[in-house]
């Protein structure tokens, strides 16, 4: 019967019993999943779509993805030519643009790795992640360069190449143009590549603790681009139009750019103008069908609209995916009711490369009332295919009930199983293997996650527990508030008391009474604040997060009363 398997079969049982142990490897093709893959589909099936950037002055520059391939050649040959090699850190500090692109492709397909330098971290950590990194080059924005003088020196870079609008680089450097010049794309031989090589390396934003290197791998990021392209993914196809708002120099840019190449939407770069006019500019005028950001990005959007709505034709918009923090079920239910835009949550972080759940609605979930549709949106989602999820309390493995928490933990082939140089770190990964998020959630019986809230933000008031998430969102609804950050303050009964700081927004009086009866309504009496703060600016991180240690610090004696 065995005999008519002509594949690989391999006897385990070598004694001369009459059956014996047979095991058989299939007939497929060790095909490497390498990222000059990605670079060749997007040359021969897309090299007709369109890439376009916002340039400096706000006019576009166009090109086609054929062109892209192109100059992605000739940037990878005068890297050789410059001696980098394999495994060799190429660093980027860069916006958004075609050229930054260019670096995305061009570093990984000679075995090179990509390290994107996040321009919003203080020089000193600049300095500390270029040179754990051991970068031997950096690619820089002109703009940027005041920036890179504050760290270059504690680094030595070999070469630094500029990214010039006249063509004319520093004394020392070279520009972008003149670097690449010399070479021609037809001369560019493609080396071999393992799937496991290192592809690029990007560090977290260092909230707790030195910044962390998470070295992502070719086989990662094409497994990451396929799941999210799927439907129950980020769900981008050729047909789309997509304007990444998320930023290229932090966390592999959601995956995003390999994405791209890989399923052909045209694409619109930004470049450094978030501003909610420019932005919405671009949606329009470039027929943007989906954008990825962070919620404050497009909290900024609806303060835009709210006084210039007629100005902009958004009806190709149909989706934004937003990530990065929680997305208050208010923003949700304005977008789609006030400008039929869907807006669609995603949860990862650095370490999952970095998408590991979106929160697409299931087929029961459609039919159900627009109030239950706009509460699931407002969860994390589900994992994306091939990540799978779990949670863990002081008792062991949390149920799937909805109701009870842990800390979140995940597994799947784009998540990272070990930081760069940290041994020290390694108590983040289980001993079966799983990543430690921080992330205390619940999971429902189909596998939808909320995160209640980071480990260290929750409140823990008289052995109860509240969601600092869950209250900054509801604070979030009230019409007048364009910003709330909740954190946990001592008290000398309830052990910790929850304070709130918010933003108004423009033109607002809104009071502490007000709004304190608006939360009456909607949460438990003793989840409301006992303290409410209003301030002119919430303090962010590098990747428009709350910064919550800086608001721990602004208010680290501040008293509660015995009495509350």
């Amino acid at each position: 019967m065995m005999g008519a398997l002509k594949g690989d079969v391999r006897t385990i049982n070598g004694s001369n019993d009459m059956q014996e142990d047979v095991f058989m490897d299939g007939l497929m093709m060790d095909f490497p999943l390498t990222l000059d893959l990605v670079l060749r589909r997007a040359e021969q099936h897309f090299h007709h779509k369109e890439i376009v950037t916002r340039m400096p002055g706000k006019g576009w520059h166009r090109y086609t993805y054929g062109e892209m391939a192109v100059r992605a050649k000739r940037l990878a040959l005068a890297l050789q030519s410059a001696g980098i090699k394999e495994g060799d850190c190429v660093a980027t500090l860069c916006w958004n643009h075609y050229r930054h692109l260019e670096a995305y492709i061009g570093v990984p397909v000679i075995g090179a790795v990509l390290h994107t330098l996040n321009l919003r971290l203080h020089p000193d950590d600049l300095a500390y992640i270029a040179s754990d990194a051991r970068d031997r080059m950096v690619i820089v924005d002109e703009s940027l360069l005041p920036l890179l003088n504050q760290f270059k020196d504690a680094v030595g870079f070999e070469k630094i190449i500029v990214v010039t609008e006249q063509g004319v680089a520093p004394d020392g450097m070279e520009d972008y143009e003149a670097f690449i010049a010399p070479f021609e794309a037809a001369d560019y031989v493609q080396i071999p590549l393992r799937e496991n090589m290192a592809a690029g390396i990007c560090y977290t934003s260092g909230t707790t603790g030195k910044p962390k290197g998470v070295v992502y791998s070719h086989r990662s990021n094409v497994l990451h681009s396929i799941g999210a392209g799927l439907e129950s993914g980020i769900g981008l196809s050729e047909r789309d139009t997509l304007l990444p708002v998320v930023p290229m120099f932090h966390a592999n840019s959601w995956g995003l750019p390999y994405a791209a190449l890989m399923l052909g939407p045209k694409l619109v770069f930004p470049g450094p103008y978030l501003d909610g006019e420019t932005l919405l500019d671009g949606f329009a005028s470039e027929r943007v069908t989906v954008s990825a950001g962070v919620p404050t990005v497009w909290n900024a959007l609806l303060a835009t609209l709210a006084v210039k709505k007629d100005d902009y034709d958004l009806r190709c918009l149909r989706k934004l995916i937003v990530g990065g923090s929680a997305v208050p079920v208010s923003m949700i239910q304005a977008f789609d009711e006030k400008y039929g835009i869907g807006v669609v949550q995603a949860w990862g972080m650095t370490e999952l490369s970095p998408v590991g759940t979106v929160s697409n609605l299931t087929s029961a979930l459609l039919e159900a009332p627009k109030a239950d549709q706009y509460l699931y949106r407002a969860m994390q989602g589900t994992p994306m295919p091939l990540v799978e999820i779990r949670a863990r309390g002081d008792a062991g493995l949390a149920a799937w009930d909805g109701e009870t928490m842990g800390e979140l933990e995940v597994r799947g082939p784009w998540i990272s199983s070990a930081y760069l140089n940290r041994p020290d770190a390694a108590d983040r990964f289980t001993e079966d293997g799983w990543f430690k998020t921080g992330d205390i959630v619940t999971i429902d019986p189909v596998g939808y996650i909320k995160i209640q809230d980071r480990s260290k933000d929750l409140v823990k008031s008289g052995g109860e527990w509240i969601s600092s998430v869950d209250l900054e969102n509801t604070i979030m609804g009230h019409e007048d508030v364009a910003e709330a950050a909740v954190i946990a303050v001592p008290h000398p009964k309830w052990d910790e008391r929850p304070l709130a700081v918010v933003v108004r927004r423009a033109g607002s009086s809104l009071d502490e009474a007000t709004l304190r009866c608006y939360l009456a309504e909607r949460v438990a009496k003793w989840w409301i604040p006992d303290a409410i703060v209003f301030v002119e600016e919430i303090p962010k991180t590098s990747v428009g997060k709350f910064k919550k240690t800086a608001l721990r610090e602004q208010f680290s004696e501040y008293q509660f009363q015995q009495s509350n």
